[in-house]
């Protein structure tokens, strides 16, 4: 079974004090104890984004580690990580995240790993680089279409409540055609990925939602059902 959650925004990140989407990560893994392995290339390898990780599930049911690229832990990445359990990418700036990888491998063993079965989940630039495409601001001003690692179909937006120009920019580019239909998720929605096939939306706030994107002579929002864990 080969799993991909994708958030929109939420986490330990941007929701410190809501532990609902990362607690359903946890439990999505078949291991009691799961080994998760944060990925923040995104950020450059921030450190404070290093310890917000370590901060929170240090407290979780789970074995955390984390991959450098700037200070890599060994030279074998692969079985670095295909004996984990979990992967969890960082958002920041998905272009570089994108360039790093594929100049280390990384790209190749993370659809491994896929493939075997782990768990592979991320946030904003963590959860749009598995996409064939992705709304991005990496390359500064404004919002641009990005080709990703393309192993889910279509495109994805994240922040799409949480950046006000996001939702707009999104439309134009589809209406356009400049990126491909796709789906787009509010922060604290997390899009359930399961064989390629959406299995399942999750969310740890009341009103946030995804929504299907797509051009039908003009440009279509379908809201999609979304279940909220509950808390606060």
């Amino acid at each position: 079974m080969k799993q991909i959650i994708a958030l929109g925004g939420g986490g330990f990140s941007m929701e410190p004090e809501n532990p609902l989407l990362d607690s359903y990560i946890l439990t999505q893994s078949k291991e009691i104890n799961p080994k998760i392995c944060f990925i923040p290339t995104a950020s450059g390898d921030a450190d404070n984004y290093i310890a917000r990780f370590y901060d929170f599930f240090k407290t979780q049911n789970c074995k955390p580690t984390h991959l450098s690229l700037f200070n890599p832990p060994t030279r074998d990445l692969e079985e670095f990580i295909l004996e984990k359990d979990i992967i969890y990418v960082g958002g920041g700036n998905t272009k570089n995240l994108l360039i790093l990888w594929r100049e280390w491998g990384l790209d190749k063993i993370l659809k491994k790993a896929w493939e075997k079965g782990i768990v592979l989940a991320g946030i904003s630039a963590g959860a749009l680089c598995w996409f064939e495409e992705g709304i991005t601001d990496s390359y500064g001003d404004g919002l641009e279409p990005l080709q990703c690692l393309g192993f889910l179909k279509g495109s994805n937006c994240p922040h799409y409540d949480g950046e006000k120009d996001r939702r707009p920019s999104y439309h134009q580019l589809i209406e356009t055609q400049r990126i491909k239909a796709g789906v787009a998720a509010d922060d604290g929605v997390a899009i359930h990925y399961i064989d390629d096939e959406i299995a399942k939306i999750v969310s740890s706030r009341p009103k946030a939602k995804a929504y299907q994107v797509f051009l039908e002579n003009k440009v279509v929002e379908k809201q999609l059902p979304t279940e909220f864990l509950g808390g606060f």
